[in-house]
């Protein structure tokens, strides 16, 4: 099981500030002699976190393979496509939201435009995948444009856990909609992770690789890492956010053990 890590979190506490500190670059060789396989960021049409001149950094610098997780807006793909990262994974985004908040749709008119953002960036040479739910038509969809990966989205298991597992119901961040009692808490998270199960054998059907994340931690991520099939998990903030207290050599190297 490979594991990419989200530096992301880094930057969004350097803008927290608006100094260039901390550095994310300062981070690349801390996650690489950590064990971890992937330096994964997300380029944001509203730069909230990383900015361009962090992605060219980042793929020149890093002696590990670089995803950048990306919209289809036109201006950022160009600067991906001259970026080079070794992959893109498309994502949908929206200004307002906190984090992603769900796959992409590949429905029209979203099709056309994801479709011609993955075969500009194959012609240069850039892996492709593309970040959905874990649903058998989002994978048939992504099958038809011709990606080499698929990550599935996994916010819905890890909000579900949650509720369930944590006292995440009993503070202000609690999700209203799953506030349910315990016993369809526990069958909505057996659903989820059937759903995400049921998704990574049809990737694998139609030769898909398959890539998982979004909201994955400490406590919840043993159930995707044994589902046989996915290949790479991308996680950032719960790494980031334990390196606060071990540091983040020691944050990774805890998440590869659970791995």
């Amino acid at each position: 099981m490979q594991l990419g890590i989200n530096i992301d979190h880094i930057a969004t506490l350097r803008e927290a500030r608006k100094i260039n500190d901390p550095n994310p670059i300062e981070a690349l060789g801390i996650v690489e002699r950590a064990g971890a396989d992937q330096i994964t960021i997300h380029l944001r049409e509203d730069r909230r976190h990383i900015h361009d001149e962090d992605a060219r950094s980042i793929v020149t610098l890093s002696r590990l393979p670089v995803n950048i997780e990306c919209s289809v807006n036109p201006d950022i793909i160009e600067i991906i496509a001259d970026i080079r990262p070794h992959r893109a994974t498309i994502v949908p985004e929206n200004r307002e939201e906190v984090t992603t908040e769900g796959g992409l749709s590949l429905d029209e008119p979203h099709f056309a435009n994801i479709d011609k953002s993955v075969h500009y960036l194959k012609a240069r040479e850039i892996e492709t995948s593309l970040f959905v739910d874990p649903t058998i038509d989002a994978i048939r969809g992504a099958k038809t444009i011709g990606v080499d990966w698929v990550e599935l989205h996994t916010g819905s298991y890890a909000n579900l856990y949650a509720m369930l597992h944590t006292n995440l119901s009993l503070t202000h961040n609690r999700i209203d909609d799953l506030a349910l009692n315990r016993t369809k808490l526990k069958q909505l998270l057996k659903q989820e992770l059937q759903k995400i199960k049921d998704a990574v054998e049809e990737a694998q059907e139609f030769g898909l690789r398959v890539a998982a994340g979004h909201g994955l931690n400490y406590q919840n991520v043993t159930a995707i890492a044994q589902i046989a099939g996915i290949q790479e998990l991308n996680i950032g903030q719960s790494i980031i956010a334990r390196s606060i207290f071990t540091g983040l050599e020691r944050a990774i190297i805890d998440m590869k053990e659970l791995l």
